[in-house]
């Protein structure tokens, strides 16, 4: 790039060299590097991860087995009560297509139950994606890879909530 193009001719006639001879100076194209994932799991045939939403962290570990989720020593269904909550905890399972092939051991702290939920999930879908990595585009696809970033925003002051402010009054 040693010349300088300093009018419109000069431009058109440095486009149509190039045109003209494309593969000339191009190097050779590089070859596509492919990752390869490797499965990821201890000596016991498990795999851990950490899912997080909102102030909730779960720490979860997945093995093989007949589907039998533990939320902090209890039942899916005894610790999220609403049936929303385990439709959310099921849907990893669901977009894989591993239902019910996966018993999930998990501690959740912080948050609220929507929260845990959410968290529970996320955790779940990374180590999914750890213990068989052929799992990956799915789960990736779905977006349960991605930790939801929305956090309740700040109180500020002179406000009565984040964003409310107080009454009016002209007179």
């Amino acid at each position: 790039m040693a010349d300088q193009v300093n009018s419109l001719e000069e431009l058109g006639a440095v486009a149509e060299g190039v045109a003209a001879a494309p593969e000339a100076d191009a190097p050779a194209a590089a070859p596509e590097v492919t990752i390869t994932r490797e499965p990821v799991r201890d000596e016991l045939g498990r795999s851990y991860a950490t899912g997080k939403r909102k102030d909730a962290v779960a720490r979860v570990w997945i093995k093989p087995g007949s589907g039998k989720v533990t939320v902090n020593g209890k039942e899916m269904s005894t610790y999220f009560a609403r049936p929303v909550l385990q439709m959310i905890l099921a849907q990893p399972f669901s977009v894989a297509g591993v239902s019910g092939q996966f018993d999930v051991v998990a501690t959740v702290k912080g948050g609220g139950l929507s929260g845990q939920a959410g968290a529970v999930k996320h955790g779940v879908s990374k180590a999914l994606q750890l213990y068989d990595p052929s799992l990956r585009p799915a789960l990736k696809a779905a977006g349960f890879l991605t930790r939801d970033s929305r956090v309740v925003e700040r109180k500020k002051y002179g406000k009565a909530k984040a964003r409310k402010s107080f009454q009016f009054s002209k007179r």
